[in-house]
């Protein structure tokens, strides 16, 4: 008699997933067709994008790069391709790309803005990756001395004296706040630095110079300064600035001290409130009227400290915004592990608070760096300012997209390592409780 098993005996193949629900079909469903609305965007959207490249792939690959001048680009073109067909006169970029990233910046010196900027991706590789060793921190913070240097030309000794007033005021505030506490302390470093700089900068540079001469480059007025080179150079130093401004400015506005939490309160309204256009006319005209007679205030100088300003004011909002979010918990855990304010902050509330804001502060920092375009109203030439000076050239008057499309493109590849760096950074800061 033949018994039946109600229990399986041996295991059912292994079959392969339905092709419908694996692989391109399946994200194609879920993410393109998944429902009638979906489906009718994604069909849009194609229809869009192939319009787009019909148009523009043309435009692009029938140009011309050997003409002289515009007419000359049309002329080309048209014995190239036929006549009537429109393409693009590259010729301008081969022509004028050294004047869209150095600027007017003398020729036989172009080594200096580039190994300023090799300098500048070696002095950031130990902030922004940890594989790298972190002796090369020092190098970091002796880079923005290097780079004034690079750029502007003149004695090395000038610049040197700069961190030295500052280790001379960091050394006074530890000795002041070690016997009187730490505010005397601070007030005692600042008053001290500044007289340093004021007094003692100049004729202690005078006596190195005389005593090792050969540091000495070409002096480089800042008129000279233009194209990717000057919205670099304001864009990088307004973001390293801005950010521990922002910082202090965020810890300030939730300060129990009313004084403290006055002053960033009011700054941080008043930058916010006011257009970074309005700020740049005001560094570039208004700043003048304040300063005695005589004094020389560089241009761009007073551009960077503006629009460091102002992202700062808009750092520090979204660092409040990251320390809004943390729990009350975490102070309490600070007290009870028995850590004063400062240690508290840099240890536990600071780290966490940061990283909740990563898009944020990276959005600001992108943000700034497009914002760099303004000061061709003030009469800076950044690219789109020496675009304009391009285009009224006889040669190529009327030439428009091209030159447009070449800083969209370098403008677009900074921003977009900007913005995946900070995924990578939200990657690997990424905990178990986050997920």
């Amino acid at each position: 008699m033949n018994s039946v098993s109600y229990v399986r005996t041996e295991m059912a193949s292994v079959r392969p997933a339905p092709k419908m629900y694996v692989g391109l079909v399946a994200w194609a469903r879920e993410n393109l067709f998944g429902g009638w609305l979906n489906s009718v965007l994604t069909i849009l959207s194609i229809l869009a994008i192939a319009f787009f490249l019909v148009e523009s792939v043309p435009w692009v690959f029938q140009s011309s790069w050997t003409a002289t001048s515009l007419r000359g680009c049309r002329e080309a073109i048209a014995a190239t391709y036929g006549e009537g067909v429109s393409g693009a006169c590259w010729a301008v970029i081969r022509e004028r790309y050294l004047q869209l990233l150095y600027g007017f910046f003398p020729s036989d010196s172009y080594w200096r803005p580039n190994l300023t900027l090799i300098l500048l991706f070696v002095a950031l590789a130990p902030i922004l990756f940890t594989r790298f060793p972190r002796k090369m921190l020092w190098f970091s913070a002796a880079y923005p001395f290097l780079g004034v240097w690079l750029l502007w030309g003149g004695s090395l000794w000038d610049i040197a004296v700069i961190p030295l007033g500052l280790a001379v005021g960091c050394a006074a505030f530890f000795a002041i706040a070690r016997a009187f506490g730490s505010l005397p302390g601070i007030i005692g470093a600042v008053l001290i630095t500044l007289l340093f700089w004021i007094f003692l900068a100049g004729p202690l540079a005078g006596i190195l110079q005389g005593i090792i001469p050969f540091l000495h480059l070409e002096s480089v007025e800042s008129a000279k300064f233009g194209g990717f080179m000057l919205s670099t150079t304001i864009g990088v130093t307004g973001i390293a600035c801005s950010l521990p401004i922002g910082i202090l400015l965020a810890l300030g506005r939730q300060s129990d001290l009313l004084i403290v939490k006055s002053i960033c309160v009011g700054f941080i309204e008043f930058i916010r409130g006011v257009p970074l256009i309005t700020l740049l006319f005001v560094a570039s005209t208004l700043l003048n009227i304040f300063l005695p007679p005589g004094t020389n205030f560089d241009l761009i100088l007073r551009v960077i400290i503006m629009v460091t300003l102002f992202a700062s004011a808009y750092i520090a909002e979204v660092v409040r915004g990251g320390l809004a979010s943390l729990p009350k918990g975490q102070y309490e855990a600070a007290d009870a592990l028995g850590l004063d304010y400062w240690k508290s902050m840099r240890l536990i509330i600071l780290p966490q608070a940061l990283k909740v804001s990563i898009p944020g502060i990276v959005s600001t920092f992108i943000g700034l760096f497009k914002d760099t375009t303004l000061v061709s109203i003030i009469g800076l030439l950044d690219p789109l300012g020496l675009s304009n000076a391009i285009r009224a050239d006889g040669n190529w008057n009327g030439i428009v997209w091209e030159l447009y499309v070449f800083v969209a493109v370098i403008f677009f590849v900074f921003c977009f390592a900007m913005s995946r760096y900070s995924m990578y950074l939200e990657r690997k800061l990424e905990t178990g409780h986050d997920r």
